[in-house]
């Protein structure tokens, strides 16, 4: 399906609700910043994956990636099936603000908690793609100063994205914290991603 079914309040409430079920958890805003945190990684996936490559560029717009949406609700994989429609740092920069003003609006999560998930989120995709931070940091700067500037630290010999957000994963039953959590201590979050979580 296209990405620009995000912005539909009926399909994203029904995600959303999905989420609930599977995480068993019922606070709305919290719902909203964890599928928020999976939807951006995914979303982030395809232009972030072709620039670090070094392949030819694809297009960020919401309506150019289609995604594959499990029947529980997560988002497990998105491609791209245009080339870019213009320039890269606003096209993505629109399919951001799209996405982070329908999931506030379905869910009450707060807008800046959700561009601090996509920082993240991109700061993780660049990582993956084995890029570079300042392949993150320039993508970041052509979105604009509404998405926060990717941080990483050093943590066992290897390269670690310095959170600025909490997917809020620890509300649902039975789960704990990630070991990269902002909500913890600095020293217990290096201990943990030296330890490998």
């Amino acid at each position: 399906m296209r990405a620009s079914e995000i912005t539909d309040p009926r399909w994203l409430r029904r995600q959303i609700d999905a989420a609930g079920r599977f995480y068993r958890l019922a606070r709305r805003p919290a719902l909203g910043v964890l599928w928020w945190y999976s939807a951006s990684s995914v979303l982030l996936g395809p232009p972030v994956e072709a620039l670090a490559g070094g392949g030819p560029a694809v297009d960020p717009g919401l309506e150019s990636i289609i995604l594959l949406v499990h029947p529980d609700g997560r988002i497990l994989d998105a491609r791209s099936d245009s080339a870019p429609r213009g320039e890269f740092g606003p096209r993505l920069a629109a399919a951001l603000s799209a996405g982070i003003e329908a999931v506030a609006g379905v869910s009450g999560a707060p807008p800046r908690a959700l561009w601090a998930i996509a920082t993240d989120s991109l700061a993780n995709r660049v990582l993956w793609a084995g890029g570079s931070p300042a392949l993150a940091e320039r993508i970041a700067a052509a979105v604009g100063p509404a998405l926060p500037v990717p941080r990483y630290v050093e943590a066992g010999g290897r390269l670690v994205v310095r959170r600025a957000s909490c997917c809020l994963v620890y509300e649902a039953p039975g789960q704990g914290k990630c070991a990269s959590c902002p909500r913890q201590t600095p020293k217990e979050r290096l201990r943990r991603l030296c330890d490998g979580g």
